[in-house]
């Protein structure tokens, strides 16, 4: 899936594996292992958890942009590298877009999204495996980037949306929220222990599953996207931001509102704390919380 406009031949194209699993994953997986396993030849390895908001006490948040200039710099990534991030074969697409979503923010010029890594595997295109050994050249020394605040809505800017729902004048911003249908009514746990499920008042519930196709996990084509989001209700002309548990499955659902050209880019924005900040900040007491 293409994030840009192709780039010129004599670009280099480096393949950057997102893999990410959640906490409570049944078979204990997690990014770096399934990256040693199996992956895309000559491929880095970025950790969410690793390239992260060090000062921030919920998981994986935007890092400054000086840790992700240092985190680029470590894989050896150059800024005009073309990076094509992928996931992993055992979820199709889940963490890529995260990935993605962060080097638009950070203003990288080239990168695009695998759609998806399960189809390469399937399809017999090479692979590797074991511990990379020489593929990641010496470390470069990747510019410091500018932080486009556009892209990101914080806790405060969610709670104003929120309170001002359903008011008369408001300005109409809809929640989707990519979290699975029982995490949303608050019928089933979260994967992080003492964290209450529900969600926000006014928020759509949009499942990540529902944009991918059931077999393939890569994101459905164009046209079904698009009903997919007239289905929820969704109106392309009012501002849209995305949430989930932490913000990974946010992205992926910002990324799919973009492959089917719903609604303007600069309406869209990602909540980067999502339900784990949310859900830590507010409560039902104080109307942050339903349940149903």
């Amino acid at each position: 899936m293409d994030m840009n406009k192709r780039s010129p031949s004599t670009t280099r194209i480096v393949p950057l594996c997102a893999a990410w699993f959640l906490p409570n994953d049944p078979q204990g997986r997690t990014g770096r292992k399934v990256f040693a396993q199996k992956r895309i030849p000559g491929a880095r390895f970025l950790d969410i958890d690793a390239v992260k908001d060090d000062d921030s006490p919920y998981p994986h948040m935007l890092p400054t942009a000086e840790r992700f200039a240092q985190a680029m710099s470590e894989l050896g990534l150059k800024q005009d590298d073309d990076l094509i991030v992928y996931d992993t074969h055992e979820l199709g697409i889940f963490s890529a877009p995260r990935v993605a979503w962060m080097l638009r923010v950070f203003g990288h010029p080239k990168f695009h999204i695998l759609n998806n890594f399960k189809l390469w595997v399937e399809q017999g295109y090479p692979t590797d495996t074991g511990e990379p050994s020489s593929e990641i050249q010496e470390s470069t020394n990747y510019p410091l980037p500018t932080f486009d605040v556009d892209r990101v809505i914080t806790f405060r800017g969610v709670r104003d949306i929120v309170k001002e729902h359903g008011r008369e004048g408001s300005e109409g911003v809809q929640i989707i929220d990519a979290r699975s249908a029982g995490r949303f009514s608050g019928s089933e746990p979260e994967p992080r222990p003492g964290l209450s499920s529900g969600h926000m008042p006014g928020s759509i519930n949009l499942p990540l599953s529902e944009v991918l196709d059931p077999k393939t996990k890569a994101f459905l084509p164009e046209a079904e996207l698009q009903k997919v989001f007239q289905s929820k209700g969704l109106d392309p002309e009012k501002p849209i931001v995305t949430t989930c548990g932490t913000g990974v499955m946010a992205a992926a659902l910002d990324t799919a509102l973009q492959a089917a050209q719903f609604g303007a880019r600069v309406d869209r924005r990602v909540y980067d704390g999502s339900w784990t900040e949310w859900a830590q900040r507010g409560s039902e007491s104080d109307g942050l919380i339903e349940k149903s």
